[in-house]
């Protein structure tokens, strides 16, 4: 039973990657399993902290944001993702994480069954009866910022020798984990005022228009990403590539409809549907969006401006605003009238063809001033018989190959949750 050696040059080079991660969600996903690696931990979740109301009241949990599982991810079928359930623990004494996030301190157990009898917490053998798995060795540390504040916790789970036998955590699995803990926090807050202020500018476009939501922009910026993942698992894309593309990928997603306030409140505070004349007007919010990103200072804002501008063209050449200069207004190509061509198919930005399938999806799925959620039956078939008319339809196969995923995201990010 001897212990993997560690590479402590690959610790390093691990707080320079992570420090290249912008979105949220991306780096705590790649925290915890960085984190597995470094203690070679088969399983693992990684918490938040976040304030949810209840009967009124506004009460700090832990919201599980990732689950990792070696062991069952080997099960499923090359390039599927391990579907988890998504769950909130109270901080307090009562379970291991809420321990650690209530005390501030690392928890670490040789056999998750054979807790120590004065120990106020337990472990949940319910979750490894539903999932069929065994916990034996956990490890859980929390991330707390420089000046005590809790942010998240990460729990690991059975590390493994060399030969793949379950054994407990070392002192050094201790002192690693603690270290990269350390690291792991001041990246995340630097993520979280990334995000922060790409919410202010979305509470904006809310103030303008209430159906522009920060859950509505997160459900559509994780749906993007995850059918841009299977998309690459299909063409090779290789994973240094892949991360990070979809890490670029999931904040310009978040910014497709920023353009909106540059729309009147009488268009779009309307209670009711458009008029032919106003739905032109509404037209402009891609021009307006992706005028917003003039001066190309990164990759982010390309891709952002591609999303603004063309996440309402249509596959077949039905859609808007077609081809136009943002920043002028003008015309790039025009028919006999001087009108701008529309695009179509390939000459639609792939990152605009993403976030069309997910912004539609979305939309349908949830409930607006003039319509009541469709049942998802309905969504489905509306998505499929869009295929090759409004949508790509590689990408349509996509999005259905990923389902769970897409049912999970709308998990984490309910209609109803604050953000």
């Amino acid at each position: 039973m001897v212990k993997k050696d560690v590479d402590f040059r690959s610790i390093i080079r691990l707080d320079s990657e992570l420090n290249q991660i912008q979105d949220v969600d991306l780096l705590l996903e790649r925290i915890l399993l960085e984190a597995r690696k470094v203690v070679h931990a088969d399983a693992g979740s990684i918490y938040v902290k976040e304030k949810i109301r209840n009967q009124g009241k506004e009460i700090e949990r832990l919201i599980i944001k990732y689950a990792q599982n070696d062991t069952t991810q080997n099960e499923l079928p090359s390039g599927q993702k391990m579907i988890y359930s998504i769950f909130s623990v109270p901080i307090n004494e009562k379970t291991i994480s809420g321990y650690c996030a209530f005390t501030k301190t690392l928890v670490n157990l040789p056999d998750a069954y054979s807790i120590p009898q004065d120990a106020p917490y337990s472990f949940g053998v319910s979750y490894d009866k539903i999932s069929g798995y065994k916990t034996t060795s956990v490890l859980a540390i929390p991330l707390l910022t420089s000046d005590g504040n809790v942010l998240g916790v990460i729990q690991v789970l059975n590390s493994k020798d060399e030969e793949g036998n379950t054994i407990p955590f070392s002192a050094e699995d201790e002192f690693l984990i603690t270290h990269f803990a350390a690291n792991a926090t001041v990246v995340l807050q630097k993520a979280y005022m990334t995000r922060a202020m790409i919410l202010r500018m979305i509470k904006m476009a809310e103030l303008r228009d209430p159906r522009e939501t920060g859950t509505h922009v997160n459900r559509v910026a994780g749906y993007a990403v995850e059918i841009y993942d299977r998309w690459a698992f299909h063409h090779g894309i290789p994973v240094d590539e892949k991360e990070k593309f979809r890490d670029t990928l999931k904040i310009a997603a978040m910014l497709h409809d920023v353009g909106k306030v540059a729309i009147s409140d009488v268009i779009l505070k309307k209670p009711s549907r458009f008029t032919p004349e106003e739905y032109l007007i509404m037209q402009h919010h891609t021009i307006y969006g992706a005028g917003l990103f003039d001066e190309l200072q990164s990759s982010l804002d390309g891709v952002a401006r591609d999303i603004a501008l063309t996440h309402h063209e249509n596959w077949d050449g039905t859609g808007y605003p077609g081809w136009i200069d943002p920043l002028t207004g003008t015309p790039l190509k025009t028919d006999g009238e001087g009108k701008p061509l529309p695009r179509k198919g390939e000459e639609i930005p792939f990152t605009g063809r993403i976030v069309a399938i997910a912004d539609v999806f979305d939309a349908l799925c949830s409930k607006r001033v003039y319509k009541e959620p469709w049942p998802p039956e309905l969504v489905f078939s509306e998505i499929r018989k869009l295929s090759g008319t409004k949508f790509d339809p590689e990408l349509v196969d996509v999005f259905f190959e990923i389902l769970p995923n897409i049912k999970q995201i709308q998990s984490l990010y309910p209609e109803n949750a604050e953000y």
